[in-house]
């Protein structure tokens, strides 16, 4: 595949699959170092919009003249953000909380180009989960699936607990590539 003319500026290895589907090979992957703390009294989209240019700033500013993309996925449950657990406790908790409710996967794509002109995008996808029992979510969980994603992958076995979906799956999973992509070749990117 055609390396082009943009850094990543993340390490999740579900984004460089992403874009690899649609022939986008970024030229280097250099993960934003940035403070992902929310700001008192802030909504999941500022918050996500906010990320997502914030770690685009951080690697432009340090590679000027570059084209840089980056993003930010949460999963929202009413006006609560759902960050990555640390622990299996942690995640346990967070599928006792989406089991047999609607919430929401917001990604904000953000793309600086070579001259440090910014656009962004966010999507927001809709999905109602299945009502799980205690051993569905104990299996999720020792399958570890969920370990450096936001909330879950539903692109693995918890797909089989999603009843509905409306919006993006590849939003859903870390990038939406329908806005990403037209962000990238609005940036010259090709």
């Amino acid at each position: 595949m055609e390396v082009k003319d943009f850094i990543l500026a993340s390490g999740s290895p579900q984004r460089k699959a992403l874009l690899a589907q649609i022939g986008f090979n970024p030229k280097q992957i250099i993960p934003a170092d940035i403070d992902e703390s929310c700001l008192k009294y802030e909504r999941p989209l500022p918050y996500v919009k906010r990320m997502a240019q914030e770690k685009a700033e951080k690697v432009w500013q340090e590679h000027k003249g570059e084209n840089v993309l980056a993003c930010d996925t949460v999963v929202t449950v009413g006006l609560r953000i759902i960050h990555k657990s640390k622990t299996p406790e942690e995640q346990e908790k967070v599928m006792r909380l989406l089991s047999g409710r609607n919430h929401k996967v917001i990604s904000a794509v953000c793309v600086i180009d070579k001259n440090g002109k910014m656009s962004s995008r966010c999507v927001t996808t809709r999905i109602s989960m299945k009502k799980l029992s205690e051993e569905e979510i104990k299996d999720y969980v020792a399958s570890k699936e969920w370990e450096g994603v936001c909330g879950y992958k539903v692109e693995g076995m918890l797909a089989g607990y999603v009843k509905n979906m409306v919006g993006s799956f590849s939003g859903v999973v870390g990038l939406p590539l329908y806005e990403t992509k037209n962000l990238l070749t609005g940036a010259g990117v090709k």
